[in-house]
């Protein structure tokens, strides 16, 4: 792998005597499974909202698609994809009014929008639910529709924040297999996520404690490194380190 499409240097996020993110520095790469892990308050999101455009950093150098995130931050949401743990679709409008607004709000041309709505609809065996709402489907389908529509402009990057909370199995594992057709388009996909065996499928983890990037590798070599069968187990011998 080659071309960064992220690079964060010495990030510090500050909400008054608060810090959020303390002097974080990493790269991710062209077409690259980043998995970003941490537990709760460790700084996940308050990262996810810079490296997307929605916050400034207090201080620190942070590139995301070649544009800076103190100075650019609108163009930085017009060359990435987003979805979030809450549901992001429009539930009163059908699966392909979705599709259609979200194109147009990507900048899209409407010719393009209703091309790539054909091949996404085709792609994803969704033909038949074209025209129902979104309410109306089940979960795993509402989350393969979201993912697909945040990747719809062909974006450098698309952040999935816990893309896979309450699914059944197997349709985690499917959505695991359109994230791999994603990353091999050359679109990198920065994940976070709560299944440590989802950690094991990254090309990279960077495990978060407490406002700052405690280990950051493949799940391999950290695995390795803490002595670890699981990524869970090097996760737990971080954020829960023994007491001496």
């Amino acid at each position: 792998m080659s071309d960064k499409v992220i690079s964060v240097h010495n990030l510090v996020k500050k909400f008054g005597s608060f810090v959020a993110n303390d002097h974080l520095s990493f790269e991710v790469y062209r077409g690259e499974i980043f998995g970003f892990l941490g537990a709760n308050g460790a700084g996940k999101t308050t990262t996810i909202r810079i490296l997307s455009g929605l916050s400034k950093p207090t201080s620190g150098e942070v590139m995301v698609a070649g544009y800076d995130a103190h100075k650019e931050p609108e163009m930085i949401k017009k060359n990435i994809g987003y979805m979030c743990q809450k549901f992001s679709l429009y539930e009163d409008l059908t699966v392909k009014e979705n599709i259609m607004l979200y194109g147009g709000i990507y900048g899209m041309k409407k010719q393009l929008i209703r091309d790539r709505t054909h091949s996404l609809l085709e792609r994803l065996q969704f033909e038949e639910y074209g025209d129902r709402l979104i309410a109306a489907l089940p979960l795993g389908l509402k989350q393969k529709l979201a993912f697909s529509v945040a990747v719809l402009h062909e974006p450098k990057i698309v952040f999935l924040d816990e893309p896979t909370g309450g699914v059944d199995p197997v349709t985690r594992r499917q959505f695991w297999e359109m994230i791999y057709e994603t990353a091999a388009r050359g679109i990198t996909v920065f994940v976070t996520t709560h299944y440590m065996d989802e950690a094991e499928y990254c090309d990279r983890v960077s495990i978060m404690n407490e406002g700052k990037i405690q280990a950051l590798d493949t799940p391999a070599a950290l695995k390795q490194q803490y002595n670890a069968r699981s990524i869970e187990e090097v996760f737990i011998r971080i954020a829960r380190p023994a007491k001496q």
